[in-house]
């Protein structure tokens, strides 16, 4: 049997990130509970030429960006937080998706942002935004301020504490995820 594909998306534009340091954090602790196969990308990897209006005119970096996220068995979203909101190129991403191959995903959400203030954007956006596409929601988002990653690694116990439970909660929606589906699937 293969195993599951995870794709940890960070919507930085920057490499290294501390959101891409998150999403590989909790990726990391759900590798701890299973075996799956992760891949991490970055905004970076859709390439020049994102700022499309329709899925069609997308480049293939972009395209093959898009096709990850809808093909994997679960997620782990991070976004950088701007003026209160995720980023905007993040959710430009997030809009080419169909609805149809996110519905039933597992999914763990994270975000960074400058201070305490950005903290709830993970409840108030990032949630009802994958609320609409009927994904499987991880009960605990991860966010992390300033300070609470350093140099590629996270510093802070607490945030540390939510990223176990984050990958934990993932690993069980996975397995979940799975058994759902193979009751789905018709007897050969």
């Amino acid at each position: 049997m293969s195993l599951p594909r995870i794709v940890a998306f960070s919507g930085s534009q920057n490499r290294p990130s501390r959101t891409r340091t998150l999403v590989e954090a909790v990726g990391a602790e759900l590798a701890r509970h299973r075996r799956i196969d992760l891949k991490v990308l970055d905004l970076a990897d859709a390439g020049p030429g994102l700022a499309v209006a329709s899925r069609e005119a997308l480049p293939l970096p972009a395209a093959h960006l898009i096709e990850a996220i809808e093909g994997a068995d679960a997620l782990i979203v991070g976004t950088p937080v701007y003026q209160g909101s995720y980023a905007g190129l993040f959710k430009h991403v997030i809009d080419f998706l169909d609805p149809a191959a996110m519905a039933g995903k597992p999914v763990v959400l994270t975000a960074t942002g400058g201070g305490l203030r950005h903290a709830l954007v993970v409840e108030h956006g990032l949630r009802p935004l994958f609320g609409f596409f009927a994904a499987h929601i991880a009960p605990t988002s991860v966010y992390a301020g300033p300070g609470e990653i350093e140099d590629g690694a996270i510093v802070d116990p607490g945030v540390a504490e939510r990223v176990a439970a984050a990958g934990r909660e993932l690993a069980l929606l996975l397995d979940t995820a799975v058994r759902t589906t193979r009751r789905a699937a018709p007897a050969a």
